[in-house]
Formats: structure tokens, sequence, C-alpha cells
């Protein structure tokens, strides 16, 4: 039954060329998901934190199994995030949820990342009574089998929740226009509109900072390079429409 209608803040959301897919709305955080094994994509985790970057919500990345041997891998796929200021969690939610814990109060937490990470691990551990279903990944396909099929608010006292979603096989942000996109990487904020050119595309324009600043060592070249595939992938889409 509907109580109330709360005013809309926030909105973490995917979109394609062709439609837009609504995750959750008035989250003041997401913590993407990952673990030492299955394997996961590090430009999905990317995109998940630009979309949320354009909205104003906060990112940290949750890396699940530790108890795994493939962690030290797995770390080291996020090393450069961390670098730019994303905080990582390190746990194994079958063990010890507890680290988690001091992230979660005072926010209302959208859990996101692939199937197989342990999100519903992770929400059993932390509430009992959820009883999410879980299950083992597939070894022959590297990936989890989609257990979770609806979106799930859990409450923590008044100010406070954990919202568990469906794993993800893709995030596309045909939503953001080239400023937006790049106004979503942290790092580029401090040369955006310094360029030789107002209409700068930061590809192989004279005097573009951002080409600058990857050559200088100032921010990531994989980070700018990613940049550009996503705005490329962006254009070609708009004009097959």
């Amino acid at each position: 039954m509907i109580e109330s209608v709360s005013p809309r803040r926030t909105l973490f959301y995917r979109s394609d060329a062709f439609r837009t897919k609504a995750i959750a709305a008035n989250v003041s955080q997401i913590a993407i998901v990952v673990a030492a094994r299955p394997s996961f994509s590090p430009e999905l985790v990317q995109r998940c934190i630009l979309a949320a970057e354009d909205q104003g919500i906060g990112s940290l990345i949750l890396l699940n199994k530790t108890d795994l041997p493939e962690t030290t891998q797995a770390r080291a796929r996020l090393d450069g995030l961390v670098r730019i200021g994303y905080p990582c969690v390190e746990l194994s939610a079958q063990c010890d949820p507890s680290p988690i814990r001091p992230w979660l109060a005072g926010h209302r937490t959208l859990l996101v990342g692939q199937s197989g990470m342990g999100k519903s691990t992770l929400v059993n551990a932390l509430f009992p009574e959820a009883q999410a279903d879980t299950a083992a990944y597939s070894e022959a396909l590297d990936s989890g089998r989609h257990t979770t099929t609806h979106t799930r608010l859990f409450r923590l006292g008044d100010n406070a929740g954990l919202i568990d979603s469906p794993g993800l096989q893709e995030f596309a942000l045909q939503h953001l226009d080239a400023d937006a996109l790049a106004h979503a990487f942290v790092e580029f904020r401090p040369y955006l509109g310094l360029c030789r050119f107002r209409d700068c595309r930061h590809e192989a324009e004279p005097g573009c900072r951002l080409t600058e600043a990857a050559e200088a060592g100032d921010i990531a070249p994989a980070r700018l390079t990613l940049f550009r595939q996503l705005r490329r992938a962006q254009h070609q889409a708009a004009q097959r429409l």
C-alpha cells in the first residue's frame, strides 16, 4: 500500500538509445559489489560510478569474497579508482559483513553489480530475515545466475536503508551528453573549460587540457580513453535513431 510520495531528489538509472531503466530513487550512495570470483568488469564499475556522479550520488566499492586467493588480482583491477578517491571496502559476506556497517549509517545505499558478486549473500548476512535467494555462480560461464529479480529496500532505522537490486549485465549511459559525461569523471573537472577551443571534443584538438594532463600523468590515460570510447559510442547510437 502506498502511504505517501516523496519528492525525487536523485535517480540512479541507465539508458540506451531506445529506453531508460530506472533502478532506484532518492539514494545517497551506491555500493558497487565486485568479487574475487567470478571475474568482474572494471568498465561496468566505472559506468555505474559515472551515472552516480551525474546525480550527485556518492560511490563506494565493495570487494567481496576476500577469503578467496584471487583477491590480490581483483584488488589490483580497482587500484585506478581507489587512487582518484573512491573508497574500497573489503569483506567476505559469508564470514563477516561488519566492515560495511559503518559505511551504511546515515545513507540510503543501493547495492549494484554483476550477478554472482554476492549481493544477496551480503543482504542475508545483514538482514537474516530477508531470506534472499542465492545460488552458486557458473564456473563454466564465469558469471552469476541472476537469482535476484526485483529491487527491495531494507530499513536501517529511520534515516538509513539498504536496497538490493538485480544483477547487471550492461550499463549504458546514453542519457549523459558530452559535457555531462566529461563532468562525471571527477579528475577531469579541474581541466574542463580550459582547452584552447571552447568546443573541444577532447580527441586530437591542439591545446586540449585533458590530453595534456594525460600525457603529464596527472590523469590516467586509460580514463581518458574510456571517456572517448563512451562519447563515440553515444554519438554513433544517436546517429542510428
